[in-house]
């Protein structure tokens, strides 16, 4: 390679390199107009300079790669239970009826209905929607939206229920005849606290 075309060479890259602001390349390049540095000389310069730049990038945090705490946290979000009206869904109770909560999950009470009988009972139900657990209620009532009505329910002890305690409520009413599904409302008293819970019934095969 002639002389000429060494310089052209060596002139041509450190420009390249200029252009992306290196300061050390615009030293480099000074240097080797002034004091006629060789070509190998130039390389090794040159290649100890990509070097360093290849490992200050690879050292750098990748910009899409999410933080383990934002995982962490989102994993606790999805694992929360909802017991908001809105949030907390609820599937057939143990007898097949619509559940029901109350004070945030600490109760639930399924309701069912036997239309040839006009009856409407209602079962008290631990945190799991399936264990009945007995209150000391002598009853509750049964606010049904369409039809209107109110319904007192009695207690009807279970067997195995303490004595003085109940788990099933039972009340009648001429328009639980009516088949339809039922909308309302069941509220009861446990140990001075009232309880109140919304319900709707869903259609389905019987």
């Amino acid at each position: 390679m002639k002389i000429s075309d060494t310089n052209n060479l060596i002139g041509f890259t450190v420009s390249a390199i200029l252009e992306f602001g290196f300061p050390v390349a615009k030293h480099l390049s000074r240097t080797a107009i002034s004091k006629g540095i060789t070509m190998n000389v130039m390389k090794y310069a040159l290649l100890s300079m990509s070097l360093m730049i290849h490992v200050g990038c690879s050292q750098k945090t990748p910009v899409n790669e999410r933080p383990a705490q934002i995982d962490n946290l989102q994993s606790s979000v999805d694992n929360s239970h909802d017991h908001s009206v809105a949030g907390h869904a609820h599937g057939a109770g143990p007898h097949d009826g619509t559940i029901v909560d109350w004070g945030g999950g600490k109760y639930h009470v399924e309701f069912t209905v036997d239309h040839d009988k006009q009856e409407g009972t209602a079962y008290i139900l631990g945190p799991d929607e399936k264990t009945p657990t007995p209150i000391t209620a002598e009853e509750i009532q049964l606010a049904i939206t369409d039809p209107a009505m109110e319904v007192t329910l009695k207690a009807a002890p279970q067997e195995g229920d303490p004595e003085g305690s109940a788990s099933r409520y039972i009340g009648n009413h001429e328009k639980l005849g009516v088949v339809q599904e039922y909308a309302g409302t069941i509220t009861g008293l446990i140990d001075d606290t009232p309880y109140s819970g919304d319900f709707a019934e869903v259609a389905h095969d019987h």
